[in-house]
């Protein structure tokens, strides 16, 4: 039967493929009416371009991306954007290579000189604007590839959270279909739940298709056409059609299947991004160590090689090779932290990432700074700046003045963040004692309202006590049939516990009891949803934990061996070097202990720096990334100072 439902989409999908003339004729309209003065120029002048066959698979990938904009109007906008990089590169090159001296244009022909290849006298301006020509050509070309590339990035973000927002779906439908809500109505509750990512977007997106078709069908069959989630959400959507087309206990049955071989397909994608994760680690230590490694023995080595002292010119002044390469190193290990976090927090499951808002009010966010990051990063933004300015004005060097003062507003944010963190644990561990403790009266007969008022008198909930105590007085003041201040009361309560968790569990049990769903069924449901998603989260913290302890090892392994170093091999190398004569082969000048411990020591801040946003974003995530590195700057900047090296 599914391979029934396939042909019958297929045929609809053909009908609908059918009407491109009809498609391209609403992107013109777009086109025509909704853009800017600017987008307007662009589509007349680039459009063009979207119908060649170039951009064929473009467009296919466009269709998962989700963008706000026609294809033909990203097509224009790309075109226009590679025309102005093209431009500015082209003029850069143009200036940067009329500027360079003859000798440099000698040097660069002379190998097919030597090679008896006959080449004219090119002047310094024609061969500037060869190579600006061919520079901003490959400019332009690739910011065109770029644009692709970006459809294809998108388009995999959204298939991997629909992956990851699917059983839950799938979960929710479940409990929804023992309710008297139509196929329509179930789904519109999913579109409307948030905690569903790009799942309930895209299923927004077929109700919004049937609203204009007049046809769910035809919703879903173009959903299941476009959404890049090939191997799940279009089979899921089309079985979920031919199902409901049979009747409430044959779609009831196939969900509950369907949400269970679900779950043991996510189970089996943690288990893969447990490997990624492991290879993401080794990786990030290898490429850690290896920079302030190499920084050492370059060091120590630019005795024996003089030509490491050469001056070379940098947009930043004159400096020598040693100096560049030396500082290019802190800042590879920088971009190495900050991919490898995102990395990490790109791993981590969308339902288990916390955010914070921040209060509009300038009151209560003062009242939530002990409790909310967000309100603390506000609040120590200027405890940061004054305690840079202050550091300045002690006259405390620049590198150590920018770490400090980053030192003191991070610290305190990240401080606020894993207090925070802690009373949200401990609220989903209570919470799963509150659904159990209600599940069990519920199973006896007695209303929602009357559940939850003995169970706020009689179990002690710890810092859920409160919440659940509100709750109570909300939902005693609802009757049965005002389902309205039932599903108010329960949305406070899932904003006052503030968890993913809570909004997870809790959310089920208000759209399932709208529907009319069966109570102690819904809650049946949401035991086994609670306990699992429970074991996911403890079961994600514990395996986490152990690249926060690679972080912190990584660095402190690097601060160890950078002053080890510095207290006995560079007084030594410096020794060596003085001992050279004029006619020696080591440089007298290539050790200098002053100088090498202060590029010592940014080679080493960097690396601690990028050690605690990977471990940050290992621990929490978000505002943890702030208190891993502030801490471990903290750290070298006292390790340093008590070994006398600052």
């Amino acid at each position: 039967m599914s391979d029934l439902a396939l042909g019958e989409d297929g045929a609809r999908v053909g009908r609908s493929s059918g009407t491109s003339a009809d498609a391209s004729t609403a992107e013109s309209s777009e086109a025509a009416n909704g853009l800017s003065v600017l987008d307007r120029a662009l589509y007349a002048l680039f459009s063009r371009h979207a119908d060649s066959r170039r951009h064929a698979t473009d467009r296919k990938r466009y269709r998962g991306a989700a963008m706000a904009t026609s294809f033909d109007v990203y097509v224009a906008r790309t075109y226009g954007l590679s025309w102005v990089v093209c431009l500015g590169v082209l003029a850069w090159t143009l200036v940067v290579g009329s500027a360079l001296p003859a000798a440099s244009l000698d040097r660069v022909v002379a190998p097919a000189v030597a090679l008896g290849v006959p080449l004219p006298s090119p002047s310094r301006l024609h061969v500037a604007a060869l190579a600006a020509g061919v520079a901003g050509t490959v400019a332009k070309y690739g910011t065109v590839r770029l644009a692709g590339a970006r459809l294809r990035w998108r388009t995999a973000a959204r298939r991997s959270d629909i992956e990851r927002t699917l059983p839950g779906a799938a979960r929710y439908l479940h409990a929804l279909s023992s309710g008297s809500d139509g196929p329509r109505a179930m789904l519109r509750r999913v579109a409307d739940n948030d905690a569903y990512g790009e799942t309930a977007v895209s299923v927004r997106t077929a109700l919004t298709t049937a609203a204009l078709t007049g046809s769910l069908n035809e919703g879903i069959g173009r959903v299941a056409r476009d959404t890049p989630s090939r191997d799940a959400l279009a089979p899921f959507l089309l079985k979920f059609r031919e199902h409901a087309a049979q009747g409430g206990d044959a779609l009831s049955g196939y969900l509950r299947l369907e949400s269970r071989m679900l779950g043991r397909r996510s189970e089996q994608a943690r288990e893969r991004n447990a490997d990624v994760m492991e290879l993401v680690a080794e990786l990030f230590v290898v490429l850690l160590v290896l920079p302030a490694l190499f920084v050492i023995v370059l060091t120590v080595m630019s005795v024996l090689a003089p030509g490491l002292s050469a001056e070379v010119v940098t947009p930043f002044g004159t400096t020598t090779k040693r100096a560049v390469a030396v500082y290019g190193a802190a800042a590879f290990v920088l971009v190495v932290g900050a991919v490898a976090a995102v990395v990490v927090s790109d791993l981590r499951p969308a339902a288990q990432r916390a955010s914070y808002a921040l209060p509009r009010d300038p009151a209560a966010l003062l009242r939530s700074v002990a409790s909310n990051p967000a309100s603390a990063a506000v609040v120590a933004s200027p405890l940061g700046a004054l305690a840079l300015g202050g550091l300045l004005a002690a006259g405390v060097g620049h590198a150590n003045a920018v770490l400090l003062g980053y030192a003191a507003f991070a610290v305190p944010v990240g401080l606020v963040d894993l207090r925070r963190g802690r009373i949200d644990d401990a609220k989903d561990r209570e919470i799963s004692d509150f659904v159990h403790a209600v599940a069990g009266h519920v199973a006896l007969g007695r209303p929602l309202s009357e559940a939850v008022d003995r169970v706020a008198r009689d179990v002690d909930l710890g810092p859920l006590s409160g919440d659940v105590a509100d709750l109570a007085f909300a939902l005693g003041l609802a009757s049965r049939q005002e389902g309205d201040l039932r599903t108010g009361a329960l949305e406070r309560f899932v904003d006052r516990v503030g968890t993913p968790l809570a909004a997870q569990t809790v959310g089920l049990v208000s759209g399932a009891l709208d529907a009319g769903s069966d109570a102690e069924a819904v809650f049946e449901t949401l035991q086994a949803e609670v306990g699992r998603l429970y074991h996911e989260k403890r079961a994600l913290r514990a395996n986490m934990f152990v690249y926060v302890a690679v972080g912190w090892t990584t660095a402190l392994l690097v601060v160890g061996i950078v002053v080890a170093v510095n207290l006995t091999v560079l007084d030594g190398f410096a020794d060596l070097a003085s001992l050279s004569t004029s006619g020696g082969t080591l440089d007298p000048t290539a050790v200098d202990p002053e100088r090498d411990r202060r590029r010592f020591y940014v080679v080493a801040q960097a690396t601690v720096f990028a050690s605690g946003l990977f471990a940050g974003a290992a621990d929490r995530g978000g505002y943890a990334m702030l208190l891993h590195s502030g801490a471990l700057v903290t750290v070298c900047y006292t390790v340093f100072a008590v070994a006398g090296l600052l």
